[in-house]
This record gives C-alpha cells, structure tokens and sequence, in this order.
C-alpha cells in the first residue's frame, strides 16, 4: 500500500502535469536538452535549447539556451534557476512588421523562479545600420541579474525583394 507522501506526490504531478498540458499552447518550441549534471535518483541538471518566432517581425526566429535545475526541487518545478542565457536570432524569411513597437518592447518571458525571477528577451531597432537588436536578460523583483545576451538581425532583402523595409518606420514615437 503506498504511503501518504506517494499518494501526495503523485496527486502533485498529475496536477502540475495538466497545467503544464494547459500552458503548452504558448511556449517556445524545444529544440533539445543536454545533461550537464548526473543525479543518482533525481532528474539530471540540463541545458535546455528553445526557438521562438518572433511575434510582431515575421521572417525572424530566436534561439536561446537556458540552463534547467534538475534535482528534487526542478522535478517539482520550484527550483530557482540561475539567470545565465544565451541567445542567437536570425532572419530565416522575408522580414515583415505586423505592428508598431517600441524600444525594448518584449518579445517573450518565462518565469525562472517559483515567484520572483524572470527570464525577458526585448527587442529594438538600430534605425541608422536597419538592425533589429535583441537582448535577453533575468531580473529579480527586487535584486535584478547583470548576465545578459544580445543578438542582432540585419534586415535584408529576401528572395525576389529588391528593396528591405525599415525597421526605423515602424517605430512607436
């Protein structure tokens, strides 16, 4: 018969594992994950590889690793993880804005901790050399992270365009 604490563990995961279901539609494709750290009866520490597409530029994707406690606390999803990044973005298509945006508009965010720390990647424009800018950094409530990552699209023309747009017109003022 089992015990109280694998009756509550296992009611905690089933829980957890249909909110995590629920919370799949928005979230960054996985590209793969490698293990950086054994733990015997645990899951391993990981780097993590993710893209996403950028959701106001079409034609531009980015991809960042993060790393993934694993442990007791990472396989309930309460360990806080560092704020290390890395991040590389490429035009991969024709480059269109959908809409206006402003300077250090954000792009994507994730939680890293249970409560307090975030994971952003903003983006801006260098309107004198036509390049979007993209940064990723992790800020704390109430201690923010210095570690940080820039990426940065040239934008092109793509197959038959003569002509890029812009990335300065589309600018909010």
């Amino acid at each position: 018969m089992p015990s109280a604490l694998t009756a509550f563990c296992f009611a905690f995961l089933s829980v957890f594992g249909s909110f995590a279901a629920q919370a799949a539609d928005g979230e960054p494709e996985l590209i793969f994950r490698k293990s950086t750290v054994f733990n015997l009866l645990t899951p391993n520490d990981k780097l993590a590889t993710y893209a996403i597409d950028d959701p106001d530029v079409e034609g531009v994707a980015c991809d960042y690793t993060v790393p993934e406690k694993g442990g007791l606390a990472g396989a309930f999803g309460v360990a806080e993880q560092t704020s290390d990044v890395s991040l590389a973005c490429r035009q991969y298509a024709a480059i269109k804005f959908k809409n206006k945006f402003a300077q250090g508009d954000v792009v994507f965010r994730e939680r890293r901790s249970l409560i307090f720390k975030r994971m952003q990647i903003v983006r801006g424009c260098d309107a004198k050399r036509n390049t979007l800018v993209y940064m990723a950094y992790s800020d704390k409530l109430i201690d923010g992270s210095p570690k940080n990552s820039t990426s940065t699209v040239p934008v092109m023309p793509w197959g038959g365009q003569n002509d890029a747009p812009k990335c300065g017109d589309w600018l909010k003022e």
